[in-house]
């Protein structure tokens, strides 16, 4: 198993990805085979400093690098030779499993559409946000932000993917899914709530519970939790202020402690042909440790060919 590693991705690059793999190395018994992408020169002499276990990883030198206020799509075509778009062509030959990247989110969703492309039957892939909740458990909210503007019929989508992910790699059987309303009863919200709920309502490939209210978001409603993508990077964002303000008062809490996203590393791209994980900018070691093991995870339990098969059946 091959996992690239995006080593000039985020604001402390390169030397918290190397951070992340020497702890993920260290800590493996049996571990995948790390590509390291990025400035040789910079990635070898950090290693001299954060020793990685000999033979378990590969530099592969980047001379360019998609900074964060790029233009996605003109960087991806003027920048060859920038550790995201080589990323994405190891991705794309099957020289690598897995690509994960804490750089340009924008880059990164445009490669994944452009060179590994969505899996076929999917409209439109989707990214998803991890909400904490009250019962100790996490939630997925999708979608995040990516899709500011959503059809029904790809809200439907994302609740097939949502339950999917949940399933297969949080081995949570039989997953719920709500749709985010501003009302439980069914008929309410704007036209395209109320033209959504009666096809998440019809969709035998998941376990539809109805309508939630923003104020079931944290608590044990439902662990898929669909809206565009508008709202949901509204919803998210407010969880990060949350833990803000938290941090900033000094309050101490095993309930908050969870909004800490290092903890969860990254989010993967569910919809495209193989496993694409985003990390925060501000990703540090442990961040990149977990999006390493995530990706693992997804490779190991064949989720993608799970999402294949589910779409391929409709």
């Amino acid at each position: 198993m091959n996992i690239a590693l995006d080593m000039m991705g985020g604001d402390f690059a390169p030397d918290e990805a190397v951070k992340g793999a020497m702890a993920y190395l260290s800590e493996a018994s049996d571990p995948a085979h790390l590509l390291l992408i990025g400035d040789e020169t910079r990635v070898q002499a950090l290693i001299q400093q954060y020793p990685l276990k000999p033979g378990y990883f590969t530099i592969i030198h980047a001379s360019q690098v998609i900074d964060m206020h790029e233009h996605p799509t003109k960087a991806l075509k003027e920048k060859q030779h920038s550790s995201i778009a080589i990323g994405f062509h190891l991705l794309a030959t099957g020289k690598a499993d897995a690509f994960i990247s804490a750089g340009n989110t924008g880059a990164m969703l445009v490669g994944a559409l452009y060179s590994i492309k969505p899996i076929e039957g999917i409209s439109r892939p989707t990214i998803g946000a991890y909400m904490p909740r009250e019962n100790g458990k996490l939630g997925l909210l999708l979608d995040a932000g990516i899709n500011a503007d959503c059809k029904p019929e790809n809200l439907n989508q994302f609740a097939i993917l949502g339950s999917l992910f949940v399933k297969h790699v949080w081995n949570i059987d039989n997953p719920s899914v709500a749709l985010l309303n501003i009302g439980e009863e069914e008929g309410k919200g704007n036209l395209l709530a109320q033209a959504t709920f009666p096809l998440l309502k019809q969709n035998e490939l998941i376990h539809f519970i109805g309508n939630i209210e923003g104020r079931d978001i944290f608590l044990d409603k439902a662990d898929v939790i669909v809206c565009e993508g508008f709202t949901g990077n509204i919803i998210l964002k407010m969880a990060e202020s949350i833990f803000d303000i938290i941090k900033r008062r000094n309050i101490h809490d095993s309930y908050f402690d969870r909004f800490e996203f290092e903890q969860y590393g990254g989010v993967p791209v569910l919809g495209v042909n193989k496993p694409v994980i985003i990390g925060h900018g501000i990703s540090h070691g442990p961040s990149f440790k977990n999006m390493i093991l995530l990706a693992i995870k997804i490779i190991e339990t064949e989720l993608i060919e799970k999402i294949r098969k589910s779409f391929k059946a409709q």
